[in-house]
């Protein structure tokens, strides 16, 4: 049986703004790197012999102040199954300026929402298909070796990992606000 740590990425300037990131890029912020050291430190402890990440900075940033502790990790897989969602037109935009052109409704719908995809963006219903994916192929690979796998990923695809790993319902992923000092720990 294999253990997964799963954690988000540390603030990032557009996380900071207000600002839709979905795909783009935005580094983390010194706060973002300082939340990424806790992180690092909260799992010093730890055994982490392999690491997964998406191919955004902000998360890759993140992990290597986790990894920092780990030098028995040898192995880090860039897999964008555990990308963030995209927010299509949305990213890039500041939260606000959606507001005011859409509405607070739409807005929660698009930011909070189930089943509600930004224009040309994802859902988290659609992000769920993704995670779920990468769930079964992690557990495929690995659970039946005694890893500790890092993970580093972003505020919704944690979501779905959670929704999926502790059986949650739809409302409570909505809800859920994922923090940036926090591990999640789950057994495969």
């Amino acid at each position: 049986m294999s253990t997964l740590y799963l954690f988000r990425h540390g603030q990032s300037e557009y996380n900071l703004q207000k600002i839709f990131s979905g795909w783009l890029d935005p580094d983390l912020t010194p706060l973002g790197v300082e939340q990424a050291k806790a992180l690092g430190l909260l799992l010093k402890d730890k055994k982490i012999d392999l690491a997964y990440t998406s191919s955004l900075i902000r998360a890759k940033k993140t992990l290597d102040q986790v990894l920092a502790f780990h030098p028995e990790c040898k192995q880090t897989i860039v897999d964008n199954r555990i990308i963030e969602r995209s927010y299509g037109d949305l990213a890039g935009k500041k939260h606000a300026e959606v507001i005011d052109i859409y509405g607070v409704d739409q807005f929660q719908k698009w930011h909070r929402g189930w089943s509600d995809q930004p224009p040309h963006g994802e859902s988290f219903a659609d992000v769920q298909v993704r995670v779920k994916e990468f769930i079964k192929d992690i557990r495929h690979k690995y659970s039946h070796q005694d890893l500790g796998i890092a993970i580093s990923a972003h505020g919704n695809s944690i979501r779905l990992f959670r929704k999926i790993m502790e059986k949650a319902s739809e409302e409570e992923v909505c809800s859920w606000d994922i923090p940036y000092d926090k591990y999640f720990e789950y057994k495969i």
